[in-house]
């Protein structure tokens, strides 16, 4: 027998080394919808009942506390610099809405009718493996998105710390200009980033009481900005008077581009609105009264920018830290939650939605460095709004499968099975594939032109001005086209197909079969 002194000595193993992907691996719970051998958790599943805490008034004011951003309220003013008038803004605004209302509507029902997030629900007209291609272009779009929306509130933040400390503004910089951005925005960067986290981590249906108390700071904001600075201007501004500086067809063009930008603006949330219908409790029709309730609220919100824009900004601590909390809710609402329900879609086995916010918003925060994108490369913010023309042909596609090919009937609990009904040809549903080319393809060299200054003739360029309403369309009237043509007869059933839990009392009549829990 050896002596202790003899014994070889115990190896000392890091604790991050210790961190293997087995380790960090989820368990699937009892109630998983996916047969066997397949990986999912309970953020990808069937929301389950205790979840549903949403009804058709929380989806208001879900809308209304996301339409609440510096980006939407800096929109109106836009126009106006572009050499068109309050008519302008106020249009584009409205009618922006409507169109994009519909969407909204039409892809929200359907995870308020089964349950399920985005990135399942798109297996019924992509395919199951090909939805993968869809979820992974709007993580991408997410991320971005919330990596120049992340920087906004930075720079708020910073001017509300200067607010209360104005020698603030006076650090000395000690960061290149090649950066972007100086040491006191990166310090005002840190601590925005550093409040919102905590935020990000909070469970979607547990997030009611966040957006009311969001809509209702940020309106008291904006509403008071808008009085004061018509008081300190001796008025509303000067902007009723103003007159066009463009005419003809380039103001019917360029009215046609600021519309597209509003819709575009968006495009995420008209392709994942059912990550946060999936939470309703509620089917009743009232859902659809948002098609009035949101154009009237875009009304009221554009018309109180375009006074405060006319007057002037305010800067004091109030209004910057209004605007930090509006902020923060659209990161949540609009990006965070949609890329980490990707996230959890595309590796269920070691990502659930909680993880997935924190991938996100340290890549988003951090890695990405938004603030070379907002100060150092114009064309790169305009690449972002032109992955919109990416989600137009998506979303598209989505609505057609399911209220028109599909006539609003699923088999939920094949939406799970990669062996299932919506498998297509291995897994890809080659209809989709070609509406979507149709709808994306002849978009690109637009986007192409605005990004590197290419030169392009002008029948090329008005196409990209109406991109989302082309990519939307023609992606929707290719996909019915080639689905009546060439029909998918085992993806279509007659009757919706439910995933029920136990003790889950269902009404719907469309139901005709309950799956089994696994044991």
């Amino acid at each position: 027998m050896r002596s202790l002194s003899q014994m070889p000595p115990k190896k000392f193993t890091p604790f991050f080394m210790k961190l293997t992907l087995k380790k960090w691996r989820l368990p699937k719970q009892k109630s998983s919808c996916a047969p066997d051998g397949v990986n999912t958790n309970v953020d990808n599943d069937v929301t389950p009942l205790e979840r549903r805490t949403w009804n058709v008034y929380m989806i208001i004011g879900f809308w209304a506390s996301d339409y609440l951003s510096m980006q939407t309220v800096e929109n109106p003013s836009n126009s106006l610099l572009m050499g068109m008038t309050w008519k302008t803004g106020l249009s584009t605004s409205l009618v922006g809405m409507v169109l994009i209302g519909l969407p909204l509507i039409f892809s929200g029902a359907i995870g308020a009718a089964l349950h399920v997030p985005f990135p399942v629900a798109v297996r019924s007209s992509f395919g199951y493996h090909f939805s993968k291609f869809a979820v992974v272009t709007r993580c991408i779009t997410a991320i971005f998105w919330h990596s120049t929306q992340t920087f906004s509130g930075s720079l708020a933040m910073t001017a509300c710390i200067t607010a209360i400390w104005p020698s603030f503004a006076r650090i000395p910089n000690k960061i290149p200009a090649t950066m972007g951005i100086t040491s006191p925005q990166m310090i005002g960067h840190f601590v925005f980033w550093s409040l919102q986290f905590p935020f990000l981590l909070i469970p979607p249906h547990k997030l009611r009481w966040f957006f009311i108390l969001k809509t209702i700071i940020a309106t008291a904001c904006l509403v008071g900005t808008a009085a004061g600075m018509a008081k300190i201007a001796g008025n509303s501004g000067d902007i009723w008077n103003q007159e066009y500086s463009v005419h003809g067809a380039e103001r019917s063009w360029l009215y046609v581009k600021l519309l597209n930008s509003n819709v575009a603006g968006w495009a995420t949330m008209a392709t994942n609105i059912a990550d946060f219908t999936r939470y309703m409790n509620d089917r009743s029709k009232a859902q659809y009264a948002q098609v009035v309730v949101l154009p009237a609220w875009a009304t009221f919100v554009t018309m109180m920018s375009l006074v405060a824009s006319s007057a002037g900004r305010a800067a004091s601590f109030f209004v910057c830290a209004a605007w930090c909390i509006s902020q923060i809710g659209t990161n949540l609402s609009a990006n965070v939650i949609t890329g980490a329900n990707d996230l959890v879609s595309l590796f269920p086995e070691y990502i659930n939605i909680r993880r997935g916010a924190v991938i996100i918003t340290i890549i988003s925060g951090w890695v990405l460095q938004a603030w070379k994108i907002e100060n150092s490369a114009a064309q790169l913010v305009t690449f972002i709004s032109g992955l919109s023309s990416f989600l137009a042909p998506i979303t598209g596609i989505i609505i057609a499968d399911y209220w028109v090919i599909k006539k609003q009937h699923l088999d939920v609990p094949a939406l799970y099975d990669p062996n299932g009904r919506y498998v297509y040809y291995k897994g890809i549903n080659w209809r989709a594939a070609v509406a979507f080319l149709v709808g994306n393809v002849p978009c690109l060299p637009g986007l192409a032109s605005e990004v590197g200054n290419v030169s392009l003739n002008a029948g090329i360029l008005e196409l990209w001005y109406m991109s989302y309403f082309y990519g939307f369309l023609s992606s929707f009237a290719v996909y019915i086209v080639t689905s009546y043509v060439w029909p998918d007869k085992r993806s279509q059933v007659s009757e919706t197909i439910h995933y029920i839990y136990e003790d889950e009392e269902v009404e719907e009549v469309d139901i005709v079969i309950e799956s089994k829990l696994k044991n």
